[in-house]
């Protein structure tokens, strides 16, 4: 339905496989991986097995990854390696860009925007586009970034970009258009500041 919605236009369709809850067998993410390309997915992503990572089982956080990367490859899509960086320290985040980068995936990702740790607060949340700046320097120069979850706000977005995130997932998108529009940020290049998303410090991008 979803394909044949958008016939005719620039849009992709982007199924998800083993999200938001990351714990289904590698076959069954295969399986889906399949599937969802074979009926017109031109991206995938897939989350990791977190438990996996935290765990230190990396060679089979990197064969799953490997495995769903020639499942949809070879359907002619691009695949999108979600880490869920709410659940992870950096040091996991680090060695899943390595992976990511040494397999070739087309994108590696922050975040599902399910996520949700316990705060110091109590609460239950998430902060979803974590540290993208240490994303961008464990991942070769051809796999790209993408920040998902917590980008609600045009500085947010510009932020990120700044970092070297080229994709965004957002469900703020009018707001941060309509912003843009009122600052009057085009399609052309210009110079801004922007509030970062942490600190009082000001950036420019």
């Amino acid at each position: 339905m979803a394909k044949a919605e958008v016939e005719g236009t620039d849009v992709l369709v982007c199924p998800v496989i083993g999200f938001p809850h990351v714990n289904s067998t590698t076959d069954m993410k295969v399986i889906e991986a399949e599937a969802a390309a074979r009926s017109g997915g031109r991206e995938v992503d897939m989350v990791i097995n977190v438990g996996k990572a935290l765990g230190g089982d990396w060679g089979y956080v990197r064969e799953e990854i490997s495995q769903v990367h020639q499942a949809v490859t070879k359907q002619g899509a691009v695949l999108k390696v979600i880490f869920e960086n709410d659940f992870l320290r950096e040091e996991h985040i680090a060695r899943l860009c390595q992976i990511c980068s040494d397999i070739g995936v087309a994108f590696v990702k922050t975040s599902t925007g399910y996520g949700f740790v316990k705060r110091p607060d109590g609460l239950y949340t998430y902060q979803g586009a974590t540290v993208p700046h240490l994303m961008r320097e464990h991942t070769k120069p051809g796999v790209q970034i993408k920040a998902a979850g917590g980008v609600r706000t045009l500085d947010d977005l510009l932020h990120v970009m700044s970092l070297g995130v080229t994709r965004i997932g957002a469900t703020a998108t009018v707001a941060i258009l309509e912003e843009a529009g009122r600052r009057g940020i085009t399609e052309q290049p210009m110079t801004f500041t922007f509030k970062p998303i942490q600190g009082d410090v000001s950036g420019g991008y």
